[in-house]
């Protein structure tokens, strides 16, 4: 895999397990979305909050294809790593790898689409935001 664009650092809590004592797969979406989410904070610049206050967009999910490869455990450190896969004109698709002390946990790719929240129909990237997306994009 190349280089990813960011890397968000999580630990697993109790809060995440099953009776069994491994993370229930549920909880993994929770983790991917929370990456999501500071990916667009910390590195577009924008989190979601100020994407639906000042631009009026929203940018759900509408597509998740995940391979689960090892159980994670309470309190193992894993590390997501988001990798920028292709901008479209509302869309974008990215990949996020779960590593755990050099192991693979889990690869998710992941469909994005702009939302204009006012009207809940797809639209195209406000131009601050495809700026900083593409931007990254280019410098990987």
């Amino acid at each position: 895999m190349k280089q990813p664009h960011f890397e968000d650092i999580q630990t697993v809590r109790f809060q995440h397990c099953d009776p069994a004592g491994i993370v229930f797969y549920p909880r993994y979406y929770e983790m991917l979305n929370l990456t999501v989410e500071h990916f667009f904070d910390r590195c577009v610049g924008y989190s979601f909050n100020r994407l639906q206050r000042d631009l009026q967009v929203t940018v759900p999910t509408v597509r998740m294809e995940t391979d689960f490869f090892v159980p994670s455990v309470l309190e193992d450190e894993l590390s997501f790593q988001l990798s920028l896969v292709r901008i479209g004109r509302s869309s974008l698709n990215l990949q996020i790898e779960c590593h755990c002390a050099g192991t693979l946990r889990l690869r998710a790719l992941i469909t994005l689409v702009c939302i204009d929240v006012s009207a809940k129909t797809s639209t195209a990237w406000p131009e601050s935001v495809r700026a900083a997306i593409q931007d990254l994009v280019d410098k990987n």
